[in-house]
């Protein structure tokens, strides 16, 4: 992730062989990303994300389109 990750503002998803686990929206995508593979103990972890994907927009683009992507994937960690 550290590598190939933008320290970029933007939407990113976290994948498994399944499902959507998590989509999120942050000021540095690469930032955002390490810090949840350095999360412990978290149901995010647990559902083992072997992927990952991210789009780089603006802050006044990021609200739209995390919840676009939210509502389209359906991920694991964003359900209530």
């Amino acid at each position: 992730m550290q590598k190939n990750a933008p320290a970029q503002p933007g939407v990113y998803g976290l994948s498994n062989a399944v499902e959507w686990i998590y989509v999120g929206a942050a000021g540095n995508i690469q930032a955002a990303l390490m810090g949840h593979l350095r999360e412990t103990d978290t149901r995010l972890k647990s559902l083992a994300p072997k992927g990952f994907t991210f789009e780089i927009c603006g802050a006044e683009e990021q609200v739209g389109r995390h919840r676009r992507l939210v509502g389209e994937l359906a991920p694991v960690c964003n359900r209530p």
